[in-house]
């Protein structure tokens, strides 16, 4: 009998593996296909043959060569970096508050996150100073922590959860209204790319927001994944995690670090993206099988990049030459998702 347990066991462990190998497999053939999907296609369609040549710098005096690498990949590179990020804030969220559908969206992280980056650059520009990327991911990551931290107190005098998603949406709305109030009344006329960014966009990044998000992202991932164990350990209860040696109010305060610098990073350099955070984590884990971290988290953020890479896609494209906010079009994929994670809670209940 204890053979048999012990190679059920291994058979099991091994169907997994093939499972999480497969999914990863996956994962990988849908970003390299849409990153050569959103390279080639545009108001100028781009060969394939033509894009790898010019990313080995040949024609570097071609109209297609400007577009590839002054627009299209750092566009590319942009909207893979922020929608992992944004992956793994939620996926941070959802570990902190124990809930579903936690995300920096829903509870108003972005929103508060908008709101001081806009009066900073109103601030700013119409002092007549520059914003800079870096003043832009202070003020965001600023604004985010400062609405994380109001979050926090009420889930101090609200026990349920549900209550505590509802009073964030409402923060969400408060931050969202300020922030329009500003840009109605910013007079300069160099703050006119405000609104537009407050929509939501991939559009506009440079070389240098490239080189700034990509060292803020990378090394918030890397102290995320690092973080592996002592997430696992906090899921299955928080004695559990204390039992096992984890230090709770350190690991909460570096939870809610990590997650309001990424949320702040992607809404500094692309605005507010609805849905991502809740959406991406909950599909990679029914994908995998599993919700251990040490595979859910590489798995959220390339699931967090295809999920992007597909909605810009999609925004910039169908409706061509008009540019649909990147937030329509992840909450046209986003919300049914969220939609049935509270139909499966509620089937739970009952």
């Amino acid at each position: 009998m204890q053979k048999q347990s012990e190679l059920d066991d291994a058979f099991g462990r091994s169907v997994r593996h093939r499972r999480v190998t497969v999914v990863f497999s996956a994962l990988a053939v849908l970003l390299v296909l849409l990153s050569a999907a959103n390279l080639c296609i545009g108001s100028l369609n781009v060969p394939i043959g033509d894009v790898w040549a010019i990313l080995f710098g040949q024609g570097a005096e071609s109209t297609n060569y400007q577009v590839i690498w002054s627009i299209r990949l750092p566009r590319l590179i942009s909207a893979a970096l922020l929608g992992g990020a944004l992956a793994l804030s939620g996926f941070l969220l959802q570990t902190f508050f124990n809930n579903p559908i936690a995300g920096p969206f829903i509870l108003g992280i972005s929103s508060g996150a908008k709101l001081v980056v806009a009066l900073v650059m109103i601030v700013v520009v119409g002092g007549s100073g520059v914003m800079t990327s870096g003043m832009m991911v202070v003020s965001a990551f600023v604004g985010s922590l400062l609405a994380m931290i109001f979050v926090l107190l009420v889930s101090r005098r609200i026990n349920s959860m549900s209550m505590l998603i509802v009073a964030g949406v409402m923060i969400g709305y408060i931050c969202s209204a300020a922030t329009d109030f500003l840009i109605t009344f910013a007079s300069d006329a160099n703050i006119v790319n405000l609104k537009n960014w407050s929509l939501g966009s991939f559009s506009g990044a440079n070389w240098n927001d490239i080189g700034i998000m990509t060292v803020v992202v990378i090394v918030a991932s890397i102290a995320v994944f690092c973080m592996s164990k002592p997430i696992g350990a906090f899921q299955l209860g928080e004695q559990y995690a204390r039992s096992m040696g984890v230090n709770i109010r350190f690991f909460r305060i570096a939870l809610i670090l990590l997650s309001s610098l990424l949320a702040a990073t992607v809404t500094a350099f692309a605005g507010p993206i609805s849905f991502v955070g809740i959406a991406v984590p909950h599909v990679i884990k029914r994908a995998l099988g599993t919700s251990k971290p040490l595979v859910v988290i590489p798995g959220a953020f390339l699931g967090g990049a295809i999920f992007c890479l597909f909605c810009d896609l999609i925004a910039r494209c169908v409706f061509a030459p008009t540019e649909v906010s990147i937030s329509a079009v992840t909450a046209i994929f986003g919300a049914p998702i969220v939609i049935s994670i509270l139909l499966k809670r509620e089937k739970a209940r009952r």
